[in-house]
């Protein structure tokens, strides 16, 4: 048996000595192994040969099934290789060049990147992207959790809050030792651990006038899962100016809302949708009205995937058309929505 090892040891230096390629050898070496198993499965027992080679063919099969599926993944890695265009000798280090990936970063986008829609642009459009995110509460936590997970390259989040104990039923980012802890803190702990080849930008504040404008134009794209409506109306104006899509999702009780806001692309505004703050007691918050903790979970993963979609090229974003989904019932519409001609933030746009 040994006498066999030693033999593919000395064709494997014997062809680096003389520059064989490598695919040569390995092919040497398998002729050598099926002679092996050959031999063991037509000599008479007790031959030479046989007893000098192991005396089973057993042990040879197994080690070419074991070779065949080393072989098989290979060619699989060298696919993946081929279909992201880069080169992954890199060092596994985060925030590293653009557009660029890490062994360990090509395995784990790996399903996206055999995705048709997706592939290795896709991916690496992620990587180069930067998404802000408002709220890190119900609707952030999840999109927070998926966009990092995705390999989006930068990500913001901006909240003024700290994590509370009512919280963690439905905000499943944060977790119970960091009560008292700034959300965007939590928030950012989480997804660091969760995926350390993204950049985690936190700001502990609120997204107010004097900021919104020069924070806005650092991103490509914004998503906001805030809870209420003077925030709303100031992302939607920032991101309106600044040409930047928005993705929002609404939540209450039992049922979800979510759409992109995108004028520069023919979509409307979030104000041609909403033209005016509903008195108070017709849009309660969750802690007047409650909500179903899962459901967060469910429009915030959507929020993501949207956002995605966005930054890849994929599919049919959600311009001109909201989704709202009834989790009491588990009925799920998407409605038609449109500019209106008179809206003050993007009117002089869709014109």
């Amino acid at each position: 048996m040994v006498l066999v090892f030693v033999l593919a040891g000395v064709i494997w230096g014997l062809g680096a000595v003389l520059h064989t390629p490598r695919s040569m050898r390995w092919i040497m070496i398998a002729v050598l192994l099926a002679g092996v198993i050959t031999g063991q499965l037509l000599l008479p027992e007790g031959h030479p040969f046989r007893d000098a080679t192991g005396g089973s063919a057993a042990i040879w099969l197994i080690v070419a099934v074991i070779g065949l599926l080393i072989w098989a993944y290979s060619r699989i890695i060298i696919r993946v290789r081929q279909r992201t265009g880069v080169d992954t000798q890199q060092p596994e280090v985060s925030g590293g060049k653009q557009g660029s990936f890490s062994e360990t970063e090509l395995n784990r986008y790996a399903r996206h990147i055999i995705l048709r829609e997706v592939g290795g642009a896709g991916q690496k459009a992620l990587k180069n992207a930067k998404v802000l995110v408002v709220g890190a509460g119900g609707l952030g936590a999840p999109a927070l959790q998926y966009l990092a997970a995705a390999g989006v390259g930068t990500i913001g989040v901006i909240d003024a809050d700290t994590v509370e104990n009512t919280n963690l039923h439905r905000q499943v980012i944060h977790k119970d030792a960091s009560i008292g802890m700034p959300k965007v803190f939590s928030a950012k702990a989480e997804m660091e651990a969760q995926n350390p080849f993204v950049q985690v930008r936190a700001y502990d504040r609120i997204l107010d006038a004097s900021i919104a404008p020069e924070l806005i134009a650092e991103y490509d794209l914004v998503l906001d899962g805030t809870d209420n409506f003077e925030t709303r109306y100031l992302v939607n104006a920032t991101c309106v100016a600044a040409g930047v899509p928005l993705i929002s999702g609404a939540l209450s009780q039992w049922e979800g809302q979510l759409s992109i806001f995108d004028p520069a692309n023919g979509a409307p505004c979030y104000q041609c949708i909403f033209p005016k703050a509903p008195a108070a007691h017709l849009a309660p918050s969750c802690a007047e009205a409650g909500v179903i903790g899962p459901l967060p979970g469910v429009v915030g993963a959507m929020m993501a995937v949207e956002t995605v979609k966005v930054i890849t090229g994929a599919g049919a974003p959600l311009r001109g058309q909201m989704v709202i989904y009834d989790a009491l019932y588990a009925e799920n519409r998407t409605i038609r929505i449109a500019p209106r001609s008179d809206c003050p933030i993007c009117a002089e746009i869709q014109s």
